[in-house]
């Protein structure tokens, strides 16, 4: 059976190399290999706990925020403070700026620039997709994707009011926000929500953004779609995705995890938590209790098996151990794999409308399940829900009220801090000894999504929705199997922290 390695992918963060057995045009299995090791989890035990906040925005240059916010969540769940409103929302502003920015930058930078390959010149849609979306290394980069790149670097100087930096800002504090947001800053906040509302509105969709959250079911968007066709780079992607099949590609797991976004201090979740049962239909609450990482297939050893090539049994991540061991025999990856219950989940801005009943997306994982198509549709669809969420946040902001609370820790304890980052269900886990971290465990998204196989031999979620993907003849990286790849935005240096 022929055998495909294919790897380094360009435009991702980290290292990703994917092992492809191909039998009759088709994937019939795959491996993903994370061949990097970092070690952020070995470097913190025996600090200060405060050291986490300064440390663990290091892991990734895109996410930094999530990384701050779960830590600093896990410290507050050990101080059993809650932050103040004003504190609350700053944090949630902070924290869904980073998401947004890492959506557009996701479309126009990294999923897109794939349809401009020549292997597509045949299609009708070709030359339009080029003159948007071209990568910089075709010899000049697509106009929307130039327009996208200064509107994200506009975007991005709401972090420096509301944080003082991006990335790796130190103003999220267990307590709150370190930081006070002046009444005239507001206004140039609001300013730059409603810059970026512009560029959505007249760009991406090419209609008012609660037009386009509004659409409920997949009659509304193909009507919506052939009122304009080509207008906006969602009906764009929606003709490529129907021209191609993309809603026939990359099958995702049934089940889907949301640690809940979008906390307010007065109510509940705007994105709830939950597990989405695609094959059952039903919504279950999530229990962190039930989450486990399986270390068959990766190079970790367990410090209470310690014969050679022994593997831990599943831990849960209070009790986890990150323990390298580059000469386990059976590994192939850095990753470990995550389970919640024993089962492999997929997590996402797919998975978060999953769980929040957005009925168009329900509608289209019910039909195709999760699919290339749903993904990136869910991406673009969380980014007309969320900005006016956020000009909603903004103005609920108070003069004369706290933006921090003292948070004394324990000398003894153990704390969890879950966040959704943009590609998902992120968690820290920590564990205190005599005021100092004795065990700091670290699940992101990208853990979930790109795990190696499970001491039950199930494939993690990229794994098994590669299966099936076509390989033309002469291809040595299968363009579809980029597209899989690129539907779960994969951030590798945030899987091997």
């Amino acid at each position: 059976m022929p055998r495909l390695i294919v790897g380094p992918f360009n435009r991702v963060e980290g290292d990703l190399e994917v092992q492809l057995e191909v039998q009759d045009g088709s994937v019939t299995s795959a491996q993903v290999h994370a061949p990097m090791y970092r070690g952020f989890e070995a470097m913190l035990t025996g600090r200060d706990p405060h050291d986490a906040l300064v440390i663990v925005p290091r892991i990734c240059g895109i996410c930094s925020v999530s990384q701050s916010v779960a830590a600093a969540r896990a410290l507050a769940d050990l101080a059993g403070v809650p932050p103040p409103p004003n504190g609350l929302r700053v944090t949630e502003l902070m924290l869904a700026t980073e998401n947004l920015a890492d959506h557009l930058t996701h479309f126009y930078l990294f999923f897109m620039p794939d349809f401009t390959r020549t292997v597509y010149a045949d299609r009708p849609w070709y030359g339009e997709a080029c003159r948007r979306f071209a990568a910089v290394g075709a010899g000049s980069m697509g106009e929307h994707s130039r327009q996208a790149t200064a509107a994200r670097q506009r975007w991005f100087t709401i972090m420096g009011t509301l944080g003082g930096k991006w990335p790796h800002t130190q103003s999220i504090e267990p307590g709150g926000s370190a930081r006070a947001v002046e009444p005239a800053e507001r206004l140039r906040l609001l300013a730059r929500l409603r810059e970026f509302r512009d560029f959505l509105e007249q760009t991406l969709f090419a209609a008012p953004l609660e037009r386009v959250a509004a659409i409920a079911t997949e009659d509304e968007l193909q009507a919506w779609l052939e009122r304009a066709p080509g207008q906006g780079d969602l009906r764009l992607f929606l003709q490529i995705s129907a021209d191609l099949g993309l809603d026939r590609l990359g099958r995702g797991p049934q089940l889907a995890l949301s640690h809940g976004a979008g906390r307010r201090p007065d109510g509940p979740m705007a994105q709830p938590a939950g597990v989405w049962d695609g094959q059952t239909g039903r919504l279950w609450p999530y229990d962190p209790a039930e989450v486990r990482e399986d270390l068959h297939r990766a190079w970790m050893a367990d410090p209470d098996h310690a014969e050679a090539g022994s593997a831990a049994p599943p831990r849960h991540p209070w009790e986890g151990v990150t323990l390298p061991d580059a000469d386990r025999s059976g590994a192939y990856s850095w990753g470990k794999a995550p389970r919640l219950g024993g089962e492999v989940v997929e997590c996402g801005a797919l998975a978060r409308a999953l769980v929040a009943g957005q009925p168009l997306l329900r509608a289209t994982a019910a039909r195709s399940g999760s699919t290339v198509h749903a993904r990136v549709l869910a991406r673009l669809l969380e980014l007309a829900r969320v900005l006016p969420w956020m000009e909603e946040q903004l103005l609920a902001l108070r003069d004369g009220e706290p933006w921090c609370a003292s948070a004394p820790l324990p000398r003894e304890g153990q704390g969890v801090g879950l966040v959704e980052a943009a590609r998902g269900a992120l968690g820290h886990w920590v564990v205190l000894r005599q005021g100092r971290i004795a065990n700091y465990q670290i699940i992101a998204p990208t853990s979930w999504n790109f795990s190696p196989r499970d001491a039950a031999g199930q494939p993690g979620a990229l794994e098994a929705a590669l299966v099936g993907a076509p390989v033309r003849p002469g291809e040595a990286t299968p363009v579809a199997v980029q597209h899989i790849v690129r539907s779960f935005d994969p951030c590798m240096v945030c899987t091997v922290h």
